[in-house]
């Protein structure tokens, strides 16, 4: 069993800093002793009541407590949080009331009507902790399933993004392959040959959500070496992945739109080609990945049709990092293309 022990020690503090407020209550119900004596006799009852609760709950099998924010043991479900709130507060009571007046030396100076109120006071004051604590952690509970809903939903859309970039990816590669037929067969073989590689390397790693930037470059150095293949020396590349950068895990196919858009609308256009550079680097806090092409260039005020996966590239940096990632366009007729993508670490 796991226990947060950190969550223990706020709820100490939470039930020592309760006891305090008591305390200044018992004194002005009995000011014949003074309130160092009734915060004694107070932090006896209230952590006797707190430690059968607190420990007492973590007896009580996962599956019939809720969830705490820390997706640990929360309240427990139905009537046993009841059963164990009614005995925290009988055993903080029969334990800490005589414990409280042993230790302050006031035993045997209380009549019967007081230790009536007193057990009335100890009721009170637990059920308020109690209902206290049970809506703090009923609140978590809803709060974690609120964030679990929310993380669904951003994977799902996430997903929705991704399935519309894997066959577009595919359909441009084969379309770039029948037209390499019927000019070179030769070539057009070992481009497929390379797609079949490709493919099988992509497609299953492309269902998750998330992997390495290790993998993202991976596949881009396969997706350019089969460009190659078709636009001989028109295409130069180079990927440039620090070693400390590669376990950083990114969404994939995030970087491989903005190369298909750097040859096809960049480079494709230029009867010389040209070069295209896909770089990682640590900025602060942040991981810069920048796409960099040699190509025709455009005005990015007045974006050309055609550059599909640049909308959904944006949308899932945006889903992926909560709205704090960006994505940030540099170009100019003639001049080339730089893409950053600036993602929180």
């Amino acid at each position: 069993m796991t226990i947060a022990w950190r969550s223990i020690a706020r709820h100490l503090l939470q039930v020592v800093a309760f006891c305090c407020v008591i305390a200044v209550l018992t004194t002005a119900i009995w000011p014949r002793h003074s309130y160092g004596v009734q915060l004694v006799g107070s932090l006896c009852i209230g952590l006797v009541t707190w430690a059968v609760i607190e420990f007492g709950r973590l007896l009580v099998p996962g599956r019939l407590c809720h969830t705490d924010g820390e997706g640990g043991h929360g309240w427990p479900k139905g009537w046993r949080g009841g059963a164990l709130a009614a005995a925290g507060i009988g055993t903080g009571f029969l334990l800490g009331d005589p414990l409280g007046q042993w230790l302050t030396g006031t035993g045997g100076y209380r009549s019967a009507r007081d230790g009536q109120l007193s057990l009335l006071i100890t009721i009170a004051a637990g059920a308020v902790a109690t209902y206290y604590f049970h809506m703090r952690g009923r609140a978590a509970a809803l709060e974690a399933g609120r964030s679990a809903a929310e993380r669904d939903a951003s994977e799902a859309r996430l997903r929705l993004l991704q399935s519309q970039l894997e066959p577009h990816m595919l359909f441009n590669t084969l379309a770039n392959l029948r037209a390499l037929i019927g000019v070179d067969p030769a070539a057009a073989q070992q481009m497929l040959d390379r797609l079949n590689d490709y493919l099988r390397a992509t497609l299953a790693a492309s269902r998750a959500t998330r992997h390495p930037l290790a993998a993202e470059f991976e596949r881009l150095r396969d997706y350019l070496s089969l460009m190659a293949i078709r636009m001989g020396p028109r295409l130069a590349f180079d990927l440039h992945l620090p070693d400390d950068l590669r376990a950083l895990p990114v969404p994939p196919l995030l970087l491989q739109p903005l190369v298909e858009n750097a040859i096809q609308h960049g480079l494709e256009p230029r009867v010389g080609g040209g070069r295209i550079d896909v770089s990682a680097a640590r900025e602060g806090d942040a991981l810069v990945l920048a796409v960099r092409d040699t190509g025709v260039g455009f005005d990015p005020a007045h974006r050309p049709a055609g550059r599909f996966g640049m909308a959904q590239v944006t949308e899932r940096v945006l889903s992926a990092y909560g709205g704090r990632g960006r994505v940030d366009v540099q170009s100019r007729p003639g001049d080339g293309t730089v893409i950053r993508l600036t993602l929180p670490l």
